[in-house]
């Protein structure tokens, strides 16, 4: 959320005074480029990218300074110590930088470099700095939960005087091949490389020097010009500790596909960063900032970062992980290579090389070698975490825009939202519900009665999210301020003093929660009794949080402001995000003694392992058919990189959206797995139930497709949740072997439901070209019209205003809910529907997960989980897990869902065979016999049968024969 032109009359002389600040930091109009820095104006990014520069122009002759030490090499219990002597000068005086290389037992490797003299802390700083003289090494105390078991059956394969070969993971099938002169790794599957480190001599940790003191007219050589400050957009940055930066090449050898890093715009395989025709000049950029109404297909820093790299070929995905939360920079070339020298032509292959650039902290980079992209992802949450298992109500439809004006409008728009039986579960109030900024309080006039509005949503089954953000509004009467600055609380200056900033309430303190102190007190304000007018059905939504701070450099934080436990903020700003969340998540576990619920938090800024707490949205777009195509990757990458709790806003943030546009970014919305309309303050009102028909039929549509798949939805979350899969999914992560579909990126599937989607995303178009990835056959969802496929192809599909383009993949059986309700609360005893699309094998498959949507109960086993299966003409249901469920004890809802059955079963490709007015259906026991209406094929449609009043229990075993 940015300034505006045209705010409320309700804006104070102060925050006019703000709002001429940031009419010298420029108009809202768009992001300016210029606001935020190039690598180019950024020292250590220069200076190591013309460290790369320099090692390639060498080739050959260039000898990278690092050195392992052999005699210092020692491997126990799956781990390798040893030390690395780096030569700085041409007078041969060295720096000793000790080495570690755990090998885990999901066959992750982790490499782990800090610098001896730093973590001694024998270093002197500038000024009597009061920071850390250690390089930053607690991210993983942030970001890590699991996985780190070591493998005590690795073993040494080889060693001598130059190198150590060590072999590790499942069945001893990696190998890491470390040279010590100079210092390289290469990790190797069933014999082959698959990722390089140092191959190319880019290795450079910067290490600590005293600074030198020039007299005045002594030039200061050019690379040392940003060494111990630097300034940017007016503001400058004090350096304590000097040049600290850390970098390193990776080498994909024989991948040419790349994709993760987000949070950017663009394809989603990488592009290369270097320059050329369709390339980037720039490097990504992971340093989380406000960048409102964003550019698009950019490596520019956006709000959020999560440097988890994946490379995918034929059949073979491998992945790093750099954990590292200062700002990062990532550059990425291709070449071809040969594996015979003498080779012409014949044998070459792609290789990709990234050059990865952090300012400060320790090295610290986990390889995963797959093989599989579900490998990756799933190996990848065992080390930082899965997807927060949601309240179901948050998968529904969010209603939001900044914003609604008072209780009243809320409540109106409750009203019109059912007039219309517009399905919806959650409205947003953004910054103007609170009394002049001050987040925990209520506008006195305008949000007079929050209980009566709260309440008339819970009646409803609804819920609200209301905007808490870090910046605490700095007045002395205001009892938030005074807890945060009495309990010394705040994040502080360079000198050690409470930093002073401005955000919307104009000057502002920030809340540090990496304090231990910081986070018990911000649990203690969302209490029911503290935070008046909520109620348990109020949720909350963390914006702002990079932080932002509308008169800092590039719109945040200096970097030598001080943490708790006296560490810079360039040390830790990437976690800012992530530390926020984590307190308002924690702060709503229980607000009120007794209670133990599942939080809901929407983030914008977040870090890896963010996934754990909460859902993101991509914040600030605009009202353009662009942005709705740049959404579709921009989601997608979230989910394959960890995080697939993700949207972005239905409609676009800024502008006005025409109708065609609205309705098409609904349509595409109906498949993010975070779906919520937003809007600017400027923006019309558009609200479904305002655009006039057919348009607010068609949005209806929408939102009644999603509401009717929510079980199929949750079952995806719960995918999520248990093994880190993304909910929509790519061509590459679903199809690793087809190579035509590695760099699609505006299609996808929903999650194992064999739904695959293709949002319409172009003015004036009104069909869709599906590439279809394999061999199997393939049914339009809504007129079961079997489609004229081929393997590797691409079907046009046509696509009216109220049509969405999607097909079911036969083999699966996709569960839902077909009663329209006005909200997700409504549905949550509704009997089931499957849809059995046949493949053309005659066989199908699915799974539901059920839970009461709301309490951590399911970690005590109160939930259904089923497995259906057809085969051999008998559909039938089990427990997925094999558990005896009747040795489950029953709490109050398993007991509920007692009396939930399977209504409907809807056969699609039923083959003649089945054509017979009667099944039947055993059950616990029982049998009894269930109609059968049988439609032959028609036309261009499938056959298809519906088993009608089936009523079999949910979670019970049954099987139907069909034949």
């Amino acid at each position: 959320m940015r300034p505006t032109t045209g705010l409320s009359c309700r804006w104070t002389a102060l925050l006019f005074i703000v709002g001429a600040l940031l009419c010298l930091l420029g108009p809202a109009a768009a992001v300016k480029e210029h606001d935020f820095k190039k690598c180019s104006q950024s020292g250590f990014c220069n200076r190591n990218r013309a460290y790369a520069d320099n090692a390639i122009s060498q080739g050959s002759n260039w000898v990278s300074p690092y050195n392992i030490v052999p005699d210092s090499t020692s491997f126990s219990n799956g781990q390798l110590q040893a030390m690395i002597v780096k030569t700085v000068n041409e007078q041969g005086e060295t720096v000793n930088l000790p080495l570690t290389i755990s090998f885990l037992q999901s066959g992750t490797a982790r490499v782990t470099l800090d610098e001896e003299k730093r973590r001694n802390k024998d270093i002197v700083l500038r000024d009597n700095s009061p920071v850390r003289k250690e390089r930053y090494n607690e991210a993983d105390s942030w970001v890590l939960v699991g996985g780190l078991e070591l493998d005590k059956d690795a073993k040494v394969s080889f060693q001598d005087g130059s190198q150590l070969n060590i072999k590790y993971g499942p069945d001893s099938k990696y190998e890491a091949v470390i040279k010590f002169s100079p210092f390289e790794v290469d990790f190797m599957r069933d014999g082959a490389s698959h990722v390089k480190f140092n191959s190319r001599g880019m290795l450079n940790m910067e290490h600590w020097r005293p600074k030198i003191e020039r007299g005045d007219n002594e030039e200061v050589p050019e690379e040392e010009k940003t060494w111990w400050e630097e300034t940017f957009g007016g503001n400058t940055d004090t350096k304590p500790r000097g040049p600290e930066s850390i970098a390193l090449d990776i080498e994909f050898p024989g991948y040419e596909h790349v994709f993760g890093l987000p949070e950017h715009t663009g394809p989603l395989s990488l592009r290369q960063t270097r320059g050329g025709d369709g390339n980037f000049d720039e490097p990504y950029r992971m340093y989380n900032t406000d960048v409102f109404e964003y550019i698009l297909d950019s490596p520019m820093t956006l709000y959020g970062s999560i440097p988890f790299m994946q490379a995918h070929r034929k059949d073979s995905s491998v992945g790093v992980f750099w954990l590292n939360v200062a700002e990062t920079w990532v550059d990425i070339t291709k070449g071809k290579s040969a594996g015979n020298p003498l080779s012409l032509g014949s044998g070459q292959k792609m290789n990709t090389y990234t050059h990865w650039i952090s300012e400060a902290g320790i090295l610290d980079v986990f390889v995963l070698m797959g093989p599989t992209p579900a490998d990756l992802t799933k190996t990848y949450g065992e080390l930082t975490g899965y997807t927060a298992m949601p309240q179901e109500f948050a998968i529904g439809y969010h209603q939001c825009r900044w914003n609604y004006i008072s209780d009243d409008d809320v409540k109106d728009v409750d009203r019109k939202m059912d007039k219309d039986r517009i399905p919806y579960d959650v409205i947003w109030l953004d910054l103007e519900y609170t009394d002049d900024r001050k987040y925990f309080t209520w506008e006195p006039h305008s949000f007079s009665d929050p209980i009566g509005m709260g309440q008339q949503l819970a009646d409803h089954g609804r819920n609200l999210v209301v905007l808490i953000d870090p910046h605490i509004k700095n007045l002395d009467t205001y009892s938030v301020h005074k807890g945060l600055i009495s309990q010394d609380l705040a994040v502080h200056n360079k000198e050690d003093k409470t930093y002073e900033g401005w955000c919307w309430p104009g000057s502002s303190n920030w809340i540090d929660c990496f304090n231990p102190k910081a986070i018990e007190f911000w649990k203690t304000l969302f209490k029911y009794d503290s935070f008046k007018g909520t109620l348990e059905n109020t949720f909350i939504w963390n914006d702002m949080n990079e932080p932002s701070v509308f008169n800092g450099p590039e719109t945040t934080m200096p970097k030598d402001n001080i943490h708790f436990g006296n560490w810079e903020h360039r040390d830790v700003h990437n976690l800012n995000g992530l530390t926020f969340q984590n307190a308002t998540f924690q702060a709503m576990l229980s607000r009120k003694k007794g209670e133990l619920r599942r939080p809901f938090v929407l983030t914008r800024s977040f870090y890896s392992g963010s996934q754990r707490l909460g859902a993101m949205w991509t914040g600030d777009n605009q009202a353009e058919w662009s942005h709705l195509a740049e959404s579709i990757p921009m989601v997608m990458n979230q989910g394959i990189s960890g995080f697939p709790f993700a949207g972005a806003d239905v409609g676009g943030f800024f502008g006005n959206p025409d109708k065609d546009l609205q309705a098409r970014w609904y349509q595409a919305g109906a498949f993010y797995p975070f779906f919520r309309a937003h809007a600017h303050i400027d923006s019309r009102r558009r609200e479904p139930y305002l655009l006039g028909e057919p348009y607010t039929q068609i949005v209806t549509a929408a939102l009644r497709l999603r509401y009717s798949l929510l079980p199929a939805w949750y079952t995806a979350f719960f995918e999520a949740n248990r093994a880190g899969y993304p909910i929509i999914r790519p061509m590459f992560w679903t199809h690793p072997s087809e190579e035509a579909g590695f760099p699609i990126h505006d299609q996808f599937f929903l999650g194992s439901t064999g739904i695959l989607v293709k949002p319409v995303v172009e003015k004036d178009k009104f069909s869709a070209d599906i590439w279809i990835p394999d061999g199997e056959v393939y049914y339009d969802y809504f007129t079961y019209d079997t489609q004229k496929t081929q393997k590797g192809k691409h079907l046009t599909v046509q696509a009216p205003l109220d049509r969405i383009p999607m097909l079911m993949r036969g083999g699966h059986i996709i569960p839902r809910r077909d009663i329209p309700r006005r909200s997700s609360a409504m549905m949550r005893f509704d009997d089931y529907t499957l849809v059995v699309s046949v493949s053309k094998a005659g066989t199908a498959g699915g799974d539901l997960y059920i839970d009461d949507g709301d309490s951590f109960d399911y970690e005590q086993g109160q939930y259904i989980h089923r497995r259906f299966s057809l085969h051999n003409n008998v559909l039938a249901s089990v427990d997925t897990e094999g558990r005896d469920t009747q040795s489950i004890k029953a709490g109050q809802w398993l007991k509920a869902m007692e009396d939930v059955h399977v209504d409907k079963i809807i056969l699609v490709g039923a083959p003649a065979s089945w054509n017979q007015k009667e099944v039947q259906v055993e059950s616990e026991g029982q049998t009894w016999s269930a109609k059968v209406q049988y439609h032959a094929a028609k036309g261009g449609r499938a056959a298809f049968a519906t088993v009608g009043r089936v009523g079999v229990k949910i979670g019970a075993d049954w099987s139907i024969k069909l034949a």
